[in-house]
């Protein structure tokens, strides 16, 4: 497979070493200083692989609508706009109106997922639950509440019915039931933990998952992009290349 990855940090760096260990082989490494080379770079891989941020994500759905390279990201905190774009670019916004092979994921753990293709049955299960999820990682970290907790939050209520609460402080008045507080921890080296709760009378559930380096995520992305460069053009996501949903 050739991989071109653009976001060259921590998460690109392993994604590099993972792939050329694995035989596959990394044909371009795009960051913010040499972005310049997406606007006239001709297709050169099988897939982009994007671990960046949302400043370049719109050079980087460009690139890919210019030469229809299928393109899976893991960029968190984007835009409305901006994940509107991949579902345009998914849809027809390659080469003459072709749609590209897009998939979107905010953590490609295969645990992860696993635990956002379960809370579905457990909220419904419990539905007259309080609800609340705590996502704890390290202290570089940049943004809260993580993309994870997001896409937990999204799993548990995707129609949006619940009030998304982050974090509580002061005079807040009493828990409504309609509500999902998100907390975030920082602090350390965590790579990434997320929790929810479930609390009833007199008993509390919880799903807990750990990440104990970044090498889940980097392995949980090339399996999904061995898959996706075999789809049809699409927007795709973890829960239909797993589960066929």
């Amino acid at each position: 497979m050739k991989v071109m990855i653009t976001g060259y940090g921590r998460m690109g760096k392993l994604i590099e070493k993972t792939l050329t260990s694995a035989g596959d082989q990394v044909v371009a490494r795009i960051d913010l200083d040499n972005s310049t080379m997406l606007e006239t770079l001709e297709k050169v891989a099988d897939v982009i692989m994007d671990f960046s941020n949302p400043s370049f994500t719109d050079q980087v759905i460009a690139y890919s609508s210019r030469t229809a390279t299928p393109l899976l990201s893991g960029t968190t905190n984007m835009t409305a706009l901006q994940h509107k774009a991949l579902a345009d670019l998914a849809e027809c916004g390659g080469p003459e109106g072709h749609g590209v092979p897009v998939l979107w994921a905010s953590n490609y753990s295969l645990g992860i997922n696993l635990f956002m293709h379960l809370l579905p049955q457990v909220a419904t299960a419990l539905e007259d639950w309080d609800i609340e999820i705590t996502e704890t990682h390290h202290n570089k970290k940049v943004d809260a509440p993580s993309g994870t907790a997001k896409s937990l939050a999204d799993a548990i209520d995707p129609e949006g019915n619940y009030k998304r609460v982050d974090g509580r402080s002061g005079n807040c008045g009493v828990r409504s039931k309609k509500e999902i507080g998100i907390h975030a921890l920082r602090g350390g080296t965590v790579t990434g933990e997320h929790k929810v709760d479930f609390f009833g009378n007199d008993e509390v559930f919880e799903i807990t998952h750990k990440a104990g380096s970044r090498q889940i995520l980097v392995d949980g992305a090339i399996g999904a992009a061995r898959k996706l460069i075999l789809k049809r053009p699409g927007l795709y996501d973890m829960e239909s290349l797993l589960f066929g949903a």
